[in-house]
């Protein structure tokens, strides 16, 4: 009697652990890609789903937008500037069957693809372009990703580049290429303000030259300005004109 109960108790047993093996809960963010003896049957869930035990096979997908860090890479840029890049992926898989069927390990092909795209992009361009234009490049980066990860159902939302490090010597030579630059941009402003100050001068000197009697008032209020300083000694200069009521006349014949 007794052992009638404990092979009734061991067959209630191996029924509950069977039961429990084919329930599955899928979470709303999550899916199911079953595989009926081995072959390919649908993609299930949210919700209970029941698998046939030992015949069926479920591997689970997160439908949610994942983060990858893209480590530092080595690029050579257009100009011959050696620098490290890293940058941020975000992607989700919109096809849970090819996501599963197509790629071995999507999240390690992502990251390669990701790599190797990001120094063949960058590579394309100068440093400068590195620096001050990332949303672009970003983009770039972005669009053949997506492009690429398509057949393997993953849709590629963004990304960032986040650091570009450049050595120390580099960075002073940039150091230096901008002060030069600063410098350039000085002496062009002040060779441009003194060709205008010439441009007026020639003006100036034009009208005064057509008004004789401009040129007498303009002559005073020289003198005015320069009787206002504080100084002991004034020397200021005669026009010929005025000198000429001093010279002897000649006599008349």
């Amino acid at each position: 009697m007794m052992l009638d109960y404990l092979t009734y108790a061991a067959i209630a047993v191996v029924i509950i652990i069977f039961l429990l093996s084919a329930v599955r809960i899928l979470r709303e963010y999550e899916r199911g890609v079953v595989f009926t003896l081995g072959r390919f049957t649908g993609v299930k869930g949210p919700g209970i789903i029941i698998l046939i035990p030992i015949a069926q096979q479920m591997v689970k997908v997160d439908l949610r937008v994942m983060v990858q860090v893209v480590p530092p890479q080595d690029v050579i840029s257009r100009d011959n500037v050696s620098v490290k890049v890293n940058a941020v992926l975000y992607f989700r898989i919109v096809d849970p069957e090819r996501a599963i069927i197509k790629v071995g390990d999507y999240m390690a092909a992502t990251s390669q693809l990701a790599q190797t795209t990001l120094r063949s992009v960058l590579g394309k361009h100068d440093l400068d372009e590195m620096l001050a234009e990332r949303d672009r490049l970003n983009a770039d980066i972005q669009e053949i990703l997506d492009k690429q990860t398509d057949a393997w159902g993953i849709k590629v939302t963004g990304v960032e580049i986040k650091d570009v490090d450049i050595n120390e010597t580099m960075v002073r030579a940039i150091a230096k290429q901008a002060e030069a630059e600063r410098l350039r941009r000085a002496k062009v402003i002040n060779a441009m303000g003194e060709q205008q100050a010439a441009e007026k001068l020639v003006e100036a000197g034009r009208a005064l030259a057509q008004e004789p009697q401009a040129m007498q008032l303009r002559y005073f209020a020289a003198l005015h300005d320069i009787a206002g300083e504080r100084s002991s000694t004034v020397v200021f200069p005669l026009p010929m004109d005025l000198l000429g009521h001093f010279s002897p006349r000649g006599e008349a014949t």
